[in-house]
Formats: structure tokens, C-alpha cells, sequence
């Protein structure tokens, strides 16, 4: 280290040389240094989450977090793995070691539960993904007298305009309920047309789906063949066909059943 401080002080221009090159590094790298005031960084942890709706937490723990454990039971890199089964919804929780890979960890995991075809039909499809630590900014609340539509028209809205800024890299509108359409069927009705519960929900599963139609080719080129019949709205849904009657007219969903254009049931925390 003397030197280091000696050879600097026996020739001064080449040290002024160095000072210059540095100072002048690092002002043409200032404008491109990524630069946040809650840095967001890895927990070291993969999160899934599977949806099994109206299954009690012993259907979830049994149809769901021991399939998913025992598929990503082996992955290199996976340290402890947790479960939580609650009504209606498995959380599995997989930590990793601090010096794992976390993506390769993340596309393993997606492809072993993917891999799983034991799932009872009600269960939904998993969502998997890496949790990071993050901190807002800022929080906007929103509140006003009018129906939960309406205001969660204008959070999306304000969520929009606010992720429009610039600068801004994310914005998440929360407290609020997800979009659900619930079909009340009459059990008179449907002894009345001799259907049961099964048979209704075939006809919307049925019914309520977008399919390719292939191609078909022609002079100006090749064109391709969609049917869409996937139902997005009350109405849309009130409109499909379970069954054709005697007389040649068909018995519509609406016929049988409420449909209700709502909200998902939650259990929501005032903020």
C-alpha cells in the first residue's frame, strides 16, 4: 500500500490520468444504472397455488397438496416444502437454497405440476410463481356511494391511468372482489324437463367454449376456421342450449336457472 501512495505521488500526472478515466466512467454510466427506492428481490421461495372450489379443507389436503408434494418431491434445489389447505384453495409453499437456481427451479416445478393429470375436474388451474419481496410507494383508496360494480370500475381505471405514468412499474388493484357468474338452477324446473344437476353442467361446459374450426384454403390465401361460443356475460349465459323439446324449440339455460352477474364470495379486509 506505501507503495502504491508512493508511485502515486512520484508521478502525478498519470494519477490525475486515472482520476479523469474514473470520474469520467462513471458519469457516462450514472444515466443507465437501474436505479429504485424499494429494491424488489427474490424470497428464495416458489408459491402455488391450486383453486378447488367448494371443497372442504380435508378434500383440498387429500386431492391436492399431497398430489402436488409428491410431484415436486426430488427437484434439485428445493430445500422444505409446506402446505396449507384451506376451504376451496391449496397454498404450497417450496423454499430453496440460498445458492439454487431459482428459474430453472420455477420451470421445474411449473412442468411436474403441469405433469399432474390426478386432479379431480373441479380443481382449477395452478398458479405458480416466485415470491419476491415488494414495498409500495403509495396507497389510493378509493370509496364513494355506489354499487361494488361501479367502483371497481373506476379502481380500474385510476389503476390504469396511474400504471400510464412514467416511471411507475407496476400497479395492483386489491380489496376488491373477482368477477363471478353463479348459476342458481331450480331443482322443480328440472324434474319439470326430466334433467339433472350433471346434465346442466355438461350443457354449459359443452356449450360455453371457443374451438378451432381448421383452415380453409382459397385463391387469396389460407383462411382460418373459429366457432366461439365461450359465454362472458349473464345474458350470454342465459342464452345456452341444454336440450331440444318435443315441438322442435330448445330449452335454454335461462329457462331452468337464475344467472347472476356478481362477485365471487371472499372474505375481504378493509384496508
Amino acid at each position: 500500500m506505501k507503495r502504491l501512495f508512493a508511485w502515486f505521488v512520484d508521478n502525478p500526472v498519470a494519477a490525475n490520468l486515472i482520476m479523469i478515466v474514473i470520474v469520467a466512467g462513471g458519469l457516462a454510466t450514472v444515466t443507465s444504472i437501474k436505479r429504485e427506492v424499494f429494491p424488489e428481490f427474490s424470497m428464495d421461495r416458489v408459491s402455488i397455488t391450486v383453486p378447488y372450489l367448494g371443497a372442504s379443507p380435508e378434500e383440498v389436503e387429500q386431492a391436492v397438496c399431497l398430489r402436488v408434494e409428491e410431484a415436486i418431491d426430488g427437484i434439485d434445489g428445493i430445500k422444505q416444502v409446506t402446505s396449507l389447505a384451506n376451504e376451496g384453495v391449496a397454498q404450497i409453499t417450496a423454499e430453496l437454497f440460498p445458492e439454487a437456481d431459482s428459474q430453472r427451479v420455477l420451470d421445474d416445478i411449473k412442468s411436474r405440476v403441469d405433469a399432474i393429470d390426478t386432479f379431480p375436474e373441479e380443481v382449477e388451474k395452478p398458479v405458480i410463481g416466485e415470491i419476491t419481496n415488494r414495498r409500495q410507494v403509495i396507497n389510493v383508496a378509493i370509496s364513494g356511494r355506489t354499487d361494488e360494480r361501479s367502483l371497481r370500475a373506476v379502481g380500474e381505471q385510476v389503476r390504469d391511468e396511474i400504471a400510464a405514468l412514467p416511471g411507475i412499474t407496476i400497479v395492483e388493484l386489491v380489496g376488491v372482489r373477482p368477477y363471478e357468474i353463479s348459476i342458481e338452477v331450480a331443482e322443480e324446473r328440472l324434474r319439470q324437463y326430466g334433467l339433472t344437476f350433471d346434465a346442466v353442467a355438461q350443457a354449459v361446459r359443452r356449450s360455453s367454449i371457443d374451438l378451432p374450426g381448421g383452415s380453409l384454403r382459397t385463391r387469396e390465401g389460407e383462411i382460418l376456421l373459429r366457432t366461439e361460443g365461450q359465454a362472458y356475460t349473464a345474458r350470454d349465459f342465459e342464452k345456452l342450449p341444454l336440450i331440444a323439446l318435443p315441438d322442435g324449440s330448445r330449452l335454454h339455460l335461462g329457462d331452468v336457472a337464475r344467472v347472476v352477474d356478481g362477485f365471487a364470495e371472499t372474505d375481504q379486509a378493509a384496508l
